[in-house]
């Protein structure tokens, strides 16, 4: 019988890292090696499991990640896009899993992602959940089945107060579904913004509406607009624990994987290329 994979929390401090502890801690198969938090914190020391709620489960918490990650198998990481480069070489040094739930990666990040699944298995989505990524399916064939000629995509999404990038991660994640069902670049037919007199809806655009405000853990809703008739697929996040639940089953799928870059439609056996 395989052994636990041991599991290393980055950013462990804030929610979904309390969220990441508590939910290795109930999984079989899993076990959190170390919780690392940013240099300095005043977490550092404490009991990983006293900060996620749990009591002491006997891991303290470190600001050291190389140290973190020596002997562990995996690394789990919803931090910042700087941050998650830095991790993904350590992962890559270290030859082993590293499952990426960062938002708001450009194109220079990405770059340094895709060097280091060259050594490391690297889970990438920009949403963990299972609902997000069935409802990614359901847009990409939705896209193919309803034609640009005389239907229109905008994707609408919500989050809280403090959220820093937009449009959000999960609704890239859709918009890409969407172009790859209408077979069309997104980045060359996606609307951000519309303000002012804008004329016309482009034909074969893909709109984004963001929304921010209080608590919201999550909206997301493709809204699939033809004559006299609308099509709406959406997703509602009402806890953090399913992003946590995901990235938990990405890594334990990505354990016996070999070096590469993957999504959550893989790890989840949805992607329909396979």
């Amino acid at each position: 019988m395989k052994d636990a994979m041991k599991l290393v929390v980055v950013g462990a401090g804030g929610r979904m890292g309390q969220a990441l502890i508590r939910i290795i801690h109930a999984t079989e198969g899993a076990t959190l090696h170390a919780a690392v938090v940013r240099p300095g914190s005043p977490l550092v020391g404490k009991d990983a499991g006293d900060i996620a709620g749990l009591g002491p489960i006997g891991v303290m918490v470190t600001d050291d990640p190389l140290a973190a990650f020596l002997d562990a198998h995996g690394v789990i990481d919803f931090t910042a896009p700087q941050t998650t480069t830095e991790f993904a070489a350590l992962a890559a040094q270290a030859r082993i899993v590293h499952v990426i739930g960062t938002t708001g990666c450009q194109p220079e990040h990405e770059a340094k992602i895709e060097a280091a699944a060259r050594h490391a298995r690297i889970v990438k989505s920009g949403n963990m959940s299972l609902g997000v990524n069935l409802l990614s399916v359901l847009v990409q064939q939705a896209a193919r089945a309803l034609d640009a000629a005389g239907w229109d995509i905008e994707v609408l999404e919500m989050h809280h107060k403090h959220k820093v990038d937009a449009p959000s991660g999960t609704a890239l994640l859709l918009g890409e579904a969407a172009a790859k069902g209408r077979d069309i670049d997104l980045a060359g037919h996606s609307v951000r913004v519309r303000d002012g007199h804008t004329g016309p809806r482009e034909a074969g655009s893909i709109g984004f509406a963001t929304l921010r405000g209080g608590s919201v853990i999550g909206e997301h809703s493709v809204i699939l607009a033809g004559e006299g008739e609308l099509v709406t697929l959406s997703h509602s996040a009402g806890d953090r624990t399913i992003f946590a639940r995901g990235a938990v089953k990405a890594a334990l799928w990505a354990y016996d994987q070999k070096p590469g870059l993957y999504s959550m439609l893989d790890a989840l056996g949805l992607n329909p290329t396979q």
